[in-house]
């Protein structure tokens, strides 16, 4: 995927940390309210460029993971007090736990079940008793419309004109495909294109709950300021 690879340089024009400010919000009240005794570290799996860590970081301890050395790059520069470690949110250990994990919409890349299932099992290995895990999929089965979007940026000599288009093309399965078409420009120099293609997946309410309770969890979901499903899942005290 060119977005965390080859264009990974450009994610601050794609996406910047103020944008994230409500979102992160959100996630502390969520943790503050179900991790007892209250969360003083947090592991983010699929942290990617750091946004989310740029806000979190007020409050906590924080261990980014993603699979991306180029986008922990990105995070590195925006949260160098915080510890980054290149990882598959699947099949990382790292042998600790911390008081909550994090999964943003990374959580979308698991495109299976069984993908799903190994990044929860993984969630919930590093996540001690008492602590919560917090996952925030951009969308549900129930809830999954059609979109297209577009967004701009110009700062630091850099501008930006993306298109995103994502769509179902298979109800039947548990993915979908979202389309980025890019406009770049350093500078007054000539504008370039650039496309890249992503698998995300699509699970129902009851897919969520079912695979958080198969992992140990017991799970709840709340609706975001956003209007999202957002999963909740607390690690029982022996």
């Amino acid at each position: 995927m060119r977005m965390y690879t080859d264009l990974a340089n450009w994610w601050r024009w794609v996406s910047q940390p103020e944008d994230y400010a409500d979102e992160a919000a959100f996630v502390h009240d969520l943790i503050h309210a179900h991790c007892h005794p209250p969360a003083q570290t947090i592991l983010e799996l699929g942290s990617g460029g750091g946004n989310n860590a740029s806000h979190l970081k007020a409050h906590y301890r924080l261990t980014l993971v993603d699979l991306s050395p180029q986008m922990l790059d990105v995070s590195q520069q925006l949260n160098p007090e915080c510890e980054h470690l290149v990882g598959d949110m699947r099949t990382v250990r790292l042998e600790r736990l911390f008081d909550a994990v994090f999964i943003h919409d990374a959580i979308d890349f698991m495109t299976t079940e069984a993908d799903l299932r190994a990044a929860l099992a993984t969630a919930y290995i590093h996540c001690r008793p008492g602590g919560v895990t917090i996952l925030t999929p951009d969308h549900v089965r129930e809830t999954f419309q059609p979109r297209t979007e577009y967004d701009e940026a110009d700062f630091e000599g850099r501008s930006l004109r993306m298109m995103e288009w994502e769509y179902d093309p298979d109800p039947s399965d548990t993915a979908t495909l979202v389309h980025y078409a890019f406009m770049l420009r350093e500078g007054d120099g000539p504008v370039q294109f650039a496309f890249d293609t992503h698998t995300f997946g699509l699970f129902s309410r009851a897919d969520w709950f079912r695979l958080l309770h198969d992992a140990g969890f017991q799970a709840q979901s709340v609706m975001d300021q956003y209007g999202r499903d957002i999963f909740v899942g607390v690690k029982p005290h022996p």
